[in-house]
């Protein structure tokens, strides 16, 4: 123990990333890949100028790329650096949000990508005008854009900010550079740049949080006194209380992390538009499946990383010491403290997190270009396919000088990250439970859809802005006894802590429960309930339109589409489908 000591205080006394050459060549190499990959499909390996082509490849996309595009996705840069500080101060119970794939992607394959298959949807908004009406429609797209306009500077920035920490540049330079590669590859590249810099940046992405968590653990001793060190620090006890203020436990974990990932996964444009991308649901529930697999190897190595964290840490923290100022900032702290030695390891980690951003982002834009331009410029203008191409660049273009300009409205708000999640949860449980209703509950018609849906949305946003500032979920202790005598020549360890050896929260009084005291991890299993018992409800409650007394049958999912019984109605066209026939005829 004496040796991993040592090692701590030089750490504790070297507090910061240090880049040098070969750091800088790694990054910028990462960087030129994602460009060039951009100039190849723009210029060179160039299809049709149709909207086809440009958002989903001529639907000749292949499976193992879209599989590993969908998992980039979902490990953002956001996902890197917080997941494993999660696993580090609380425990191991937000894991079940990741294992929960298991029954997620048995959803996906059978329940709700056969609907979009089997009614040639691309946009999955097209769906709900579908099955219950344009309102309905209109709701869910307008969340959908609030929503990522609200995360696009956050993708981009907080990365940005961290290489400005590394290397000293101005960060909103960073920011600029940074911005305007993901934005040319994205628009001259279309959804084909957009999964194989995917490819490559899952790459990026998996060799950095291997080595991390292999690393740290090799450093320690090998895995089992990772595990030795967890299980005596209560860091894999597994929380199965009932109580809703508790923030993290295995049911809440479970239940928000099932709607939360089927909802983005199965039910959000970006990755929607790249699984409609493959020629058949075959190559889809194939490209799903991969995608559940490596998403929960990757995955369960980054939550991995958070218990090595803490295995690292556990008899002197580097929070209570006062060398890392919050939790957000353990990750980057403890990869140069396992891996700062090593010869381009900081860049390699640098260029992970920037590959997760512009992986999220480049997919957002794409998928936001595609659903403003159908669902609000469309409809409004003499369309033409090389019109509409140019025109979602163009909103490409303008996403991308937004996200700049953002930044500086980010830098200056500390608290914009939790917000912007806390906001979040208001929308994931609404799209949710109104896809699953229209796909499992004949009964449910549009006012009633609409009318769950808005509810939702409104009872959602009224617990979570009425809980900000009151939910304090202090962390699980972590010792300090035996933290060096030293961090250098001048300062000591008891200076820095006021003598005290474990980190205390003081809790405040008792009021009896609230709703506002609920856990942020139930907010979006609690958005979903009110969708489903409000739209079964209110479908016995309202009547239908006139035009949906009758049921479609191929807009119920084939997983329940033989145990019920409906009255069949001729397929319904979209407005512009109609439309566009008749400009072809």
């Amino acid at each position: 123990m004496s040796a991993l000591l040592n090692a701590t205080a030089q750490t504790l006394a070297e507090s910061h990333f240090t880049f040098n050459t070969t750091d800088y060549v790694v990054f910028t190499f990462m960087l030129s890949i994602s460009a060039g990959i951009g100039v190849y499909f723009g210029f060179f390996a160039k299809g049709e100028d149709t909207t086809e082509e440009y958002l989903m490849g001529g639907k000749r996309m292949k499976t193992l790329p879209i599989a590993i595009s969908l998992v980039a996705s979902q490990l953002s840069a956001i996902s890197i650096m917080t997941i494993p500080s999660e696993m580090f101060a609380f425990g191991m119970n937000w894991f079940f949000a990741v294992l929960i794939m298991v029954l997620i992607v048995p959803v996906l394959n059978y329940v709700i990508i056969p609907v979009f298959y089997n009614n040639d949807i691309t946009n999955c908004y097209e769906y709900l005008e579908l099955r219950f009406n344009g309102a309905t429609r209109k709701l869910q797209t307008l969340w959908f854009v609030i929503n990522i306009f609200l995360m696009l500077p956050i993708f981009i920035f907080l990365p940005s900010l961290a290489f400005a920490q590394v290397t000293g540049f101005n960060v909103h330079i960073i920011n600029i550079i940074v911005c305007s590669i993901c934005i040319f590859y994205t628009m001259i590249g279309g959804i084909k740049a957009v999964v194989w810099t995917d490819v490559v940046q899952a790459g990026i992405m998996v060799l950095s949080v291997v080595l991390v968590g292999f690393l740290g653990a090799r450093r320690l001793g090998g895995l089992g006194e990772v595990w030795r060190i967890a299980g005596e620090g209560g860091r894999l006890d597994v929380n199965f209380t009932f109580d809703l203020t508790t923030r993290v436990t295995f049911w809440n974990a479970a239940a928000s992390g099932f709607v939360a990932w089927t909802s983005y996964v199965g039910l959000h444009q970006s990755c929607v538009q790249r699984i409609v991308a493959l020629p058949s649901l075959g190559h889809a529930r194939r490209a799903i499946f991969l995608f559940g697999v490596g998403f929960l190897l990757i995955m369960s190595f980054n939550c991995f990383t958070g218990i090595v964290m803490y295995a690292r840490y556990h008899d002197c923290d580097p929070l209570a010491v006062g060398v890392v100022s919050k939790l957000d900032k353990m990750v980057p702290y403890f990869v140069q403290d396992i891996m700062g030695h090593l010869t381009g390891m900081p860049g390699v980690f640098i260029s992970c997190v920037f590959s997760a951003a512009l992986s999220t982002l480049s997919a957002s834009i794409n998928s936001l270009g595609g659903i403003v331009y159908f669902d609000y410029i469309k409809p409004r203008i003499h369309h033409t396919e090389h019109k509409a191409n140019v025109i979602m660049k163009i909103i490409v273009f303008l996403s991308g000088i937004y996200c700049i300009f953002g930044g500086i409205v980010v830098e200056k708000f500390s608290s914009i990250l939790q917000m912007v999640f806390s906001i979040g949860g208001i929308g994931f449980g609404s799209v949710c439970g109104v896809f699953l209703l229209g796909m499992l509950v004949p009964r449910v018609h549009g006012r009633a859809a609409f009318a769950a849906s808005a509810l939702s949305i409104v009872c959602m946003a009224f617990v979570i802005v009425g809980s900000w500032g009151r939910n304090h979920y202090p962390s699980m202790p972590i010792s300090t006894d035996n933290c060096p005598t030293t961090l250098n020549a001048t300062t000591t360890v008891s200076t820095l802590l006021n003598l005290n050896a474990t980190v205390t929260v003081k809790d405040l009084p008792a009021s009896g429960f609230s709703i506002f005291d609920i856990s942020y991890n139930w907010y979006a299993a609690l958005g979903f309930v009110i969708t489903l018992v409000a739209g079964t409800v209110l479908s016995y409650v309202l009547s239908p339109a006139a035009d949906q007394v009758k049921l479609n049958p191929n807009l119920l999912s084939p997983a329940i589409r033989y145990f019920v019984q409906y009255e069949q109605a001729p397929m319904y066209e979209l407005p512009e489908l109609q439309k566009d026939k008749q400009q072809q005829s």
